[in-house]
């Protein structure tokens, strides 16, 4: 088994939970399985451990991953692409494959974007969650509330526009 009772775990919908039981379960119309109990802030979550990679359940960062998180978020911002519905489509992609790298590059990319020019409907919607799964994250990995980690990424996405826009801003 890949986790255990008590570890600290990303779900790439309901976010950072803990594992609280490893059960053998049986939901209508399957076979008994094995799942991880995960509770999260907001409700309980059941992931069948043979498919926790699939799902792309992992560990939260550790504390000492995010100097390359906090490098990587004040760094030159990649192009998106103009093309709303392949834009989607790459998003949708890096937040359902949930590594922090993909996640913080969505949210630098998005912002930066944003900056330049309004962004679409899914645009929104996309940055919305992206942040609120980084921010999740990082106070967990940080040890800090959700208001410190969340400023502490505004900050480090400031120094990327100062650095990268044209005009300083």
């Amino acid at each position: 088994m890949r986790f255990q009772v008590g570890d600290t775990v990303f779900h790439p919908v309901h976010g950072v939970g803990h594992i609280v039981a490893v059960a053998e379960k049986q939901f209508v119309g399957e076979k008994v399985r094995l799942y991880y109990e995960i509770t999260t802030e907001k409700s309980t979550v059941w992931v069948p451990v043979e498919a926790h990679v699939a799902i792309g359940l992992r560990r939260v960062t550790v504390k000492g991953d995010l100097a390359r998180y906090r490098t990587l978020l004040k760094s030159r911002p990649a192009s998106l692409v103009d093309d709303h519905g392949k834009r989607h489509l790459h998003i949708a992609g890096c937040l359902k494959e949930g590594s922090l790298q993909l996640v913080c590059e969505v949210v630098r990319d998005l912002t930066s974007r944003a900056w330049r020019k309004p962004l679409t409907q899914a645009d929104t919607v996309a940055l919305r969650k992206a942040r609120e799964e980084l921010h999740q994250e990082w106070a967990t990995a940080d040890g800090v509330s959700i208001a410190e980690a969340a400023r502490e990424v505004d900050a480090l996405l400031l120094k990327a526009r100062q650095a990268y826009s044209p005009a300083g801003g």
